[in-house]
């Protein structure tokens, strides 16, 4: 069985939604970047402050960019909603 929609390539209000998530994504990606790092190195018995610092700061970038997507989401019009 082959389900159509599966396949389907992205609308452009699909690839809008992604433009919109691309910064909170990117922090994301970030977060997850420092914390393989950080755990890689705490398995060698290297981890150290920088290491730490890091993983720190993109959780924190990512809490930024939370609150951005939210905002941007919030203040935007949305033109599905009915009055």
């Amino acid at each position: 069985m082959s389900d159509p929609d599966f396949y389907a390539e992205p609308t452009a209000a699909d690839l809008a939604a992604i433009e919109i998530e691309e910064p909170l994504i990117s922090a994301e990606l970030e977060w997850l970047a420092a914390e393989i790092t950080l755990l890689d190195a705490a398995e060698r018995g290297r981890a150290n402050e920088l290491d730490t610092r890091r993983v720190r700061r993109a959780e924190q970038a990512v809490i930024r960019e939370t609150f951005a997507l939210v905002t941007r989401l919030t203040r935007s019009p949305n033109p599905r909603r009915v009055a």
